[in-house]
């Protein structure tokens, strides 16, 4: 099975395993555990802030910095397709308190004008405005990167009205590849911002906030509150240290893949798909002209061998990543081929 499902299908590498059984652990409740600080404060400088928290997942990130930022009768502004409003179980409202507040996006990109007006004046019928969310890549928009430029226009907005800005960064280091700029230059603007290790860094878990040290102070208190906190962490924090060593760079490689899927799917009968659009990691095609929905469309990939995800409706992700080599790609197209010829 050629698994194009998504970038969690990464299993560590050998160093990372050998970094793991061999880490030096304490109580990192206490932080204790000295192997979870040298990632914390390897990540704090890698990103240009005051501190970072481990945390065991993406959707914990996400909720914790929720939570350090405001929470119950507060307001976040994000855009309908966002990862922490889909796909996160409704933790936003019915964990941390916030009300959502949508603004229009073109394919993951805000619309300053529609962020500029969903910004309400200051009145006791309202949500308080509290938080701008942005997220960089976009998973739901098909990996887009958030142009720098606009970043800036957007933070702009939100500091005219006193916002705080968090990027929701899962995939913050492919974005930062695809752009050719370092990390810490993508996030110098906004006040925070979470990231895997789990996706195409290819650890096993684990994802970290960075910020501000007051921030940080007040999202390892939210951790405790919703089960985070961890005791000899180190094991995962030892594989964390590894991939930012040796994981970063190679993610061109699964830009590349998916752009040559991309390219041998353009053209294939029944499938829509726009080479342009793939910026990083992963191809989001149409496949309605099949006759099926997505759900139909990933049976039969299955059955011919490759493994994708469903994003709703007639449109299915697919996802490039380490364990996936470059030499498979005319495997991939081949399938869909096959299918194509059953279906379209």
């Amino acid at each position: 099975m050629i698994n194009l499902y998504s970038d969690t299908q990464t299993l560590p590498t050998p160093a990372m395993l050998e970094a793991m059984r061999t880490a030096e652990l304490g109580d990192d409740v206490l932080r204790a555990d000295p192997t979870v600080n040298r990632l914390e404060e390897r990540c704090a400088e890698l990103f240009g802030k005051e501190a970072a928290l481990l945390v065991p997942s993406g959707t914990m990130a996400n909720l914790v910095s929720l939570l350090a930022h405001g929470g119950s009768g507060d307001e976040v502004l994000l855009d309908g397709d966002a990862h922490v409003f889909c796909w996160e179980g409704g933790a936003l409202c019915s964990v941390a308190g916030y009300t959502p507040r949508l603004y229009r996006s073109d394919h993951g990109r805000p619309d300053p004008v529609s962020v500029r007006q969903a910004i309400r004046t200051a009145d006791d019928h309202f949500p308080r405005p509290r938080l701008l969310w942005l997220e960089n890549s976009h998973c739901g928009a098909g990996g887009i990167v958030l142009p720098p430029d606009l970043q800036t226009d957007l933070v702009g907005i939100a500091r005219e009205h006193g916002l705080r800005v968090h990027v929701d960064g899962a995939r913050i280091f492919n974005s930062a590849v695809a752009l050719g700029r370092p990390v810490a230059e993508l996030v110098a603007e906004v006040d925070s911002v979470s990231f895997c290790l789990s996706k195409g860094l290819s650890c096993p878990i684990g994802s970290l906030v960075v910020g501000p040290g007051d921030f940080i102070h007040r999202a390892r208190r939210a951790r405790k509150r919703v089960g985070g906190g961890m005791r000899q962490a180190g094991i995962i924090a030892a594989c964390g240290l590894v991939a930012l060593d040796t994981m970063i760079e190679r993610l061109a490689e699964d830009h590349a893949n998916a752009r040559a899927i991309a390219e041998g799917l353009h053209g294939v009968p029944g499938i829509e798909v726009d080479p342009r659009r793939v910026e990083t990691n992963m191809v989001f095609a149409d496949v309605s002209g099949w006759g099926v929905d997505a759900v139909a469309a990933m049976e039969a990939l299955r059955a011919e061998g490759v493994l994708v995800s469903d994003m709703g409706g007639p449109v299915i992700r697919i996802v490039t990543h380490r364990m996936f080599p470059g030499d498979q790609v005319p495997a991939v197209v081949a399938a869909f081929q096959r299918v194509a010829s059953r279906l379209a």
